[in-house]
C-alpha cells in the first residue's frame, strides 16, 4: 500500500511495547498517531482527535475494549474501529463486530497484515483519502468524482457515480435495495424502492453488463457486485 499521509489513527492497547512497534511502524507509513493506554483516555484523545480509524486492544483494565468500541459507536462520529486480541475466539469475534467493530485482528499478528486490513478499511469508509482506489477493472477517484472502467472514463450522473461507488467498494457484499437507499439515496429519501432497479439497469447499460456477470441480482435479496 502507498503512503498513509493525512490518515489519522488512534493506538489503544496497555501494553507499551506493542504500542510502540505500532506507532513507529504508522508513522513510517505517513500516518498521524495518537495513543491512549486505557479506554478513559481512548474515548477523550476520540473525541479531540477525531480518527479515522481505532486500532483497539480488547483486554484493557478498567474499560475494556467492546466498552469503548459501544462508546465510539455511540458518539456517532465516522471512524473504522478495528480490534486487537489475544483469544481467537469466535464469541469474542462476534461480540466485537455485533458491538460495531469493522474488523479483528488476533495477536500475535505481522504489521504487514495489519496494514492490509487498515487499507481495506479506508478503501471501504475513507477512501477519498487514497486518492485513486482500484478495485478489479475499475479506478475510483473521488476528488475527481469519476470511475474508470477497462480504461475508460464513465460517464456518470451524480446519483449513478455514487451509486456505483458504493456497489464497487462492497464487492462480494449482498446489498438489499433498502440499504442502498439508505447509503445512496439517504434517510429522508421518500421514493419507491423500484428507483434502485432503474439506476441498475442503467449502470449495466454503460459497463455493458447484459448478462449481469458484474452486477448480479440475488432474487430476494439484493445485489452483488463480483469483481475477479
Amino acid at each position: 500500500m502507498s503512503s498513509l499521509k493525512g490518515v489519522k489513527i488512534l493506538l489503544v492497547d496497555d501494553e507499551p511495547n506493542i504500542v510502540q512497534f505500532l506507532e513507529l511502524g504508522l508513522m513510517n507509513e505517513g500516518c498521524d498517531i495518537r495513543t491512549a493506554s486505557d479506554g478513559e483516555s481512548a474515548l477523550l484523545e476520540a473525541a479531540d482527535f477525531k480518527p479515522h480509524i481505532v486500532i483497539l486492544d480488547v483486554m484493557m483494565p478498567g474499560m475494556n475494549g467492546f466498552e469503548v468500541c459501544r462508546a465510539l459507536r455511540a458518539a456517532g462520529d465516522p471512524v473504522s474501529v478495528i480490534m486487537l486480541t489475544a483469544k481467537d475466539e469466535v464469541d469474542d469475534r462476534v461480540k466485537g463486530l455485533t458491538l460495531g467493530a469493522d474488523d479483528y485482528v488476533v495477536k500475535p499478528f505481522s504489521f504487514s497484515e495489519l496494514l492490509a486490513r487498515i487499507g481495506a478499511r479506508l478503501r471501504n469508509q475513507f477512501p477519498h483519502l487514497l486518492g485513486e482506489v482500484t478495485c478489479g477493472p475499475f479506478r475510483l477517484d473521488d476528488r475527481r468524482k469519476e470511475i474508470v472502467y477497462l480504461d475508460q472514463p464513465l460517464e456518470l450522473s451524480p446519483t449513478e457515480f455514487e451509486l456505483l461507488r458504493f456497489i464497487i467498494l462492497n464487492n462480494g457484499v449482498v446489498l438489499s435495495k433498502a440499504h442502498i437507499l439508505d447509503k445512496v439515496w439517504g434517510y429522508q429519501f421518500g421514493g419507491e424502492e423500484n428507483i434502485v432497479e432503474v439506476y441498475i439497469r442503467s449502470l449495466r447499460d454503460k459497463l455493458n453488463d447484459k448478462e449481469h456477470r458484474l452486477i448480479r441480482t440475488l432474487r430476494g435479496a439484493g445485489y452483488r457486485m463480483d469483481l475477479p
